[in-house]
C-alpha cells in the first residue's frame, strides 16, 4: 500500500507543480540527449541558458557534429566537467557519420553512446521513446531513501542495487516518461537536500524520514570526498599585441581548453622563489623580460581538487621561443574566441590583463 500511495501522490504533486522546461514534452531524442548531458552535474537554472544556446546554434545532431571542437568547447565554457563537451561532440559525430544520422532507439543502443551512463540512458529512453526504464539519480536516491527510510549507503554496490530494484518496482510502466520526470522534479524542487518542504508534502503521512525525524540524515553516503590542493603559477607572456597560450592535453583537468604557460609547485611561491625554478630558468635563460605585475591568488573548487592560482604578467621580446614549448600566440583582443577554465576567465574579468 505504501508503494502504491507513493506513486499516486507523486503523480498528483507533479500534475500541480511540474516545472515547464523546454526539453519536456518533446520526443526529439537529440534535444533530450543534449539536455541530459548539459544537466549532468549541473543545476537546471545554470544549464537552461546553455541548452537554449546549443539548440539555437546546433538545431540538429549534424550541426553539432560539423562544428569545430574549439567552438563547442567555447560554447560549453562555464559549465565545468569539460569531458562532457568532448563526449558530446564525439557522440554527435558518431551518430551523424557512423549511424547515418539516426539516434539509437533502444536502451542498450543509447547506453552504448560515449558519455552516457545508466541514468542518462534511462532518461532518454523513457522521455524520447516511452520505454519502461526507471531513472536513478541523486534526486531519486534522496526521495526514495527518505520516504522508505532506506539507510543503506547510496555509494556502495549493495546500495545502488537496492535503490535500482526499488526504482524499477515503483516505475509506472504505462507512462514512464511522466513518472520519471515527476520523481526528478520532486527531488529537485520539493524534497530538496536542504530545507525540504515537508510540511506541505503530499507524501508526508507515509514518509519514514518524517516519522522518525531522519530527514536530514538521509540518504547515507559511506565515503567522504577528499580534495587535494594544487598551486598554479600562470605566466602571462605579452609580446606586442599578442599573448602566448597553451592548449591543455589529455591526462589532466581541463583537457582541450586553453590556458597560459604554467609552473605548478607544491605551494604558492613568491617571485624570488619562482625565478629559481627549473621551468623559469628554461623559459627565460638569457632572455630579456619585464615583469609588470603579480595578481592576488584566485581559487577554483573542483570535485576532487582545489586550484589556487597566481598570474604573473610580463613582457617578452620577439626572441622568446614559445613554439618550442608547445605554446601558441593569440591576439589579446581576440581572447574571447578561446575556451578557458573558469579561473582564467575570473582573472581576465578582474581587469588585470589589458585587452586592446
Amino acid at each position: 500500500m505504501k508503494k502504491e500511495n507513493f506513486r499516486k501522490h507523486l503523480l498528483e504533486w507533479f500534475a500541480e507543480s511540474h516545472r515547464p522546461l523546454p526539453w519536456k514534452n518533446i520526443k526529439d531524442a537529440y534535444l533530450i540527449w543534449l539536455s541530459e548531458i548539459i544537466l549532468q552535474q549541473t543545476r537546471v537554472e545554470q544549464g537552461l541558458p546553455y541548452f537554449e544556446r546549443f539548440r539555437a546554434i546546433y538545431p540538429t545532431v549534424k550541426d553539432l557534429a560539423d562544428a569545430p571542437e574549439d567552438e563547442v568547447m567555447r560554447m560549453w565554457e562555464g559549465l565545468g566537467y569539460y569531458s562532457r563537451a568532448r563526449n558530446l561532440h564525439a557522440t554527435a559525430k558518431h551518430i551523424t557519420y557512423d549511424l547515418e544520422g539516426t539516434f539509437p532507439d533502444t536502451y542498450e543502443g543509447i547506453r552504448a553512446l560515449k558519455g552516457v551512463g545508466d541514468y542518462t540512458a534511462a532518461a532518454i529512453a523513457s522521455f524520447a521513446y516511452d520505454l519502461p526504464h526507471a531513472v536513478v539519480d541523486g534526486n531519486v536516491y534522496r526521495v526514495l531513501s527518505r520516504y522508505f527510510g532506506e539507510a543503506i549507503p547510496i555509494d556502495t554496490t549493495a546500495g545502488k542495487k537496492t535503490f535500482r530494484a526499488l526504482a524499477d518496482e515503483l516505475l509506472d510502466t504505462q507512462n514512464p516518461a511522466q513518472y520519471n520526470q515527476a520523481i526528478m522534479d520532486f527531488g529537485a524542487t520539493h524534497c530538496k537536500p536542504k530545507q525540504p518542504l515537508c510540511t506541505t508534502c503530499l507524501l508526508k503521512n507515509d514518509c519514514t524520514a518524517i516519522a522518525e525525524n531522519k530527514v536530514n540524515s538521509l540518504p547515507v553516503k559511506s565515503k567522504k570526498l577528499k580534495k587535494t590542493t594544487r598551486y598554479f603559477h600562470y605566466l602571462i607572456l605579452n609580446e606586442g599585441e599578442n599573448v602566448w597560450l597553451k592548449k591543455r592535453g589529455a591526462g589532466d583537468i581541463w583537457q582541450n581548453l586553453y590556458d597560459f604557460p604554467l609552473i605548478e609547485k607544491e605551494k604558492t611561491l613568491v617571485l624570488s622563489e619562482l625565478e629559481e625554478t627549473d621551468e623559469w630558468q628554461t623559459f627565460f635563460n638569457n632572455k630579456n623580460i619585464f615583469i609588470k605585475k603579480i595578481s592576488r591568488p584566485f581559487v577554483q573548487i573542483l570535485t576532487h581538487r582545489k586550484i589556487v592560482a597566481v598570474f604573473v604578467e610580463m613582457n617578452v621580446e620577439a626572441d622568446f621561443e614559445g613554439t618550442k614549448y608547445g605554446f601558441v600566440q593569440a591576439r589579446r583582443n581576440e581572447l574571447d574566441k578561446y575556451a578557458f577554465p573558469r579561473i582564467l576567465n575570473d582573472y581576465l574579468k578582474d581587469d588585470v590583463l589589458e585587452l586592446f
